[in-house]
């Protein structure tokens, strides 16, 4: 079945690859220097759209399809994810409810209702075992991790709807299946099952939209007040309130009297850390069962990617769980549902297996050439070179992401370039030390200098005040981030033009210099002034003109004549 994308990409990626970097599966692909997400392998975490600095991965709107919702339907039920609570601090629910129909919609239910129901059935599941691994089918996102990227554990999950689905499934059984169903809360895999189960979910939209949409209309929570009549349908839930918690789905067995003892139920948080916590996953469950509430978000619910980032998670947590133990236990009024187990497909991500030959060729295209070149810095997203080989050799990642390898040869083609140039080079840094210089600028200087370069090529660290007495134009320059062109320099019995300018402020300064006395410096200078002569007569003469009439022309010739004069023979004399 082919997915809708939930994210929507735009062109301002900025080639940082922090979005590899946050990616648990790396399920991110680069090309000409932009990061794409592939919507098989991706598991609807939002760390990209959360850690991109430049807004380049965006959540899909989908709050102007709930809009539509309400005009095209007279029976539209908002299902409100329980960790309302800590989004909307002090905003009564009562209050809020009244917000949301003022919106347009017919009724407002707790997420909440369903996520009990799930912990009924789970119990009911744990109660009838003697032994193996229950992993908790309550986040959709890290079911599509399991089943994705960890398809050995899939067994594991217990076959249920997500408290969501489950909740659409009850509202659908006591409201009639005319009845429409819009999710607000802090979960965008949520718009998955969306488009997944659009029998049961109309359309998913974050805590985020919502309150876009109570600006769009106008609506202010502080000035609003609900009535005693504003109500969850069919009531308010009891102890499915806590599941945006990390343990809250624990916390909610316990109050149905699970079996399990506290050792026999774990919870964990972050997805970034699932690859540990399922590691050698097999060798429990052996002799009793256990259970095991997985979060993808750190935290839990609360710190969700279509949430608001106004309080800490400290904060959110303790609102949320005074809201969930003010919940007092009621029998519940609905139906029991019996369809609810989970009935998709997912495929797990083919992994394609890379032989060493193959890895080794693929690091030598960046110049890593032995272990010691791994520098595992993690800049190109992926925590070792050779995880970004692989990437490299799957068509995932491009060569000219890997810094290490950017800077090496930015350095030599900088360096051959240098070693290159007919004249004098020297670059120096904030404590007039040399950073780089060619043979060039080292004859210059005289035979003294020359012979500690062929001692140490480059005379890196050397101090250039030993070597020049003119070091003050370099501090001028590297201090007021300037250029000196054109000047004339005297060292013993030479003259040398040159030009000294700022690399990096207070940080390092470069110069290039030419020995004037030398043969081909001289006729380039002369060629270089015939040309400024020319350019200024012929300017001149456009000025006036009527004075001199055919005498421009006749200076012109005469000029360009001592030009390629000396142009031939510096050709000749380079030539021999």
């Amino acid at each position: 079945m082919k997915l809708n994308p939930i994210y929507t990409e735009i062109t301002e990626c900025q080639d940082c690859y922090k979005c590899i970097r946050h990616c648990p599966v790396k399920s991110i692909k680069v090309e000409d220097g932009h990061a794409k997400i592939l919507v098989d392998d991706c598991i609807l975490c939002g760390n990209c759209y959360l850690m991109c600095p430049v807004g380049a991965k965006r959540i899909r709107n989908d709050l102007p399809r709930a809009q539509r919702a309400l005009e095209d339907h007279e029976k539209v039920i908002l299902s409100l994810a329980p960790s309302f609570a800590g989004e909307f601090p002090g905003i009564s629910e009562k209050t809020l409810i009244r917000a949301i129909k003022d919106l347009g919609f017919w009724a407002v239910s707790e997420t909440a209702i369903g996520a009990q129901e799930v912990s009924r059935h789970t119990n009911a599941v744990l109660q009838k075992a003697d032994h193996g691994v229950f992993i908790s089918s309550a986040c959709p996102t890290m079911v599509e991790y399991i089943h994705k990227h960890k398809p050995q554990y899939s067994s594991s999950i217990i076959d249920h709807l997500s408290p969501l689905l489950t909740h659409c499934q009850m509202l659908k059984e006591l409201y009639g299946e005319d009845c429409i169903i819009v999710f607000a809360g802090p979960c965008i895999s949520k718009k998955r099952e969306a488009d997944l189960r659009e029998d049961l979910l109309h359309t998913a939209i974050t805590f985020n939209d919502l309150k876009s949409w109570f600006a769009q209309n106008q609506i202010d929570l502080s000035s609003l007040s609900g009535s005693d009549e504003e109500s969850f349908v069919p009531q308010f839930s009891y102890d499915g309130a806590s599941y945006p918690l990390e343990g809250g789905m624990i916390r909610s067995l316990k109050l149905q009297k699970t079996i399990l003892k506290d050792n026999q139920m774990l919870s964990f948080t972050n997805v970034h850390s699932m690859g540990g916590v399922l590691n050698n996953l097999e060798v429990l469950g052996q002799k009793e069962p256990l259970f095991l509430e997985l979060l993808a978000c750190e935290g839990g619910c609360i710190n969700g990617p279509g949430c608001a980032k106004h309080s800490g998670t400290a904060v959110k947590e303790k609102i949320l769980m005074d809201y969930a133990t003010s919940r007092k236990e009621q029998v519940p009024l609905y139906k029991s549902c019996t369809s609810i187990q989970y009935d998709r497909k997912i495929n797990a991500v083919k992994v394609v297996s890379h032989d060493e030959l193959e890895i080794r060729k693929a690091l030598r295209n960046i110049g890593k050439y032995d272990s010691g070149d791994e520098k595992n810095c993690g800049a190109c997203g992926y925590s070792t070179c050779r995880d970004y080989a692989r990437a490299f050799l799957d068509g995932r990642a491009e060569k000219d992401m890997c810094v290490s390898y950017l800077r090496t040869l930015s350095e030599k083609k900088a360096d051959a370039l240098i070693r290159s140039m007919p004249s004098g080079v020297v670059i120096v840094d904030a404590e007039m030390k040399i950073i780089q210089c060619n043979r060039a600028f080292a004859t210059l200087i005289g035979e003294e200098t020359l012979a500690a370069f062929e001692a140490k090529p480059g005379l890196k660290g050397a101090s250039l005040s030993k070597i020049l007495p003119f070091t003050s134009l370099f501090q001028g320059v590297l201090s007021e981030e300037g250029v000196l062109t054109d000047q004339t320099f005297h060292l013993e019995n030479k003259v040398f033009t040159g030009s000294v300018f700022t690399i990096e402020k207070d940080q390092a300064v470069g110069a290039i210099f030419q020995d004037v006395t030398l043969p081909w410096v001289q006729k380039d200078q002369v060629i270089k002034q015939a040309r400024k002569v020319m350019e200024n007569s012929i300017s001149t003469v456009q000025q006036i003109a009527f004075l001199l009439g055919e005498n421009a022309a006749q200076s012109e010739v005469m000029l360009n004549s001592i030009i390629t004069s000396f142009s031939s023979e510096s050709n000749r004399d380079s030539d021999d």
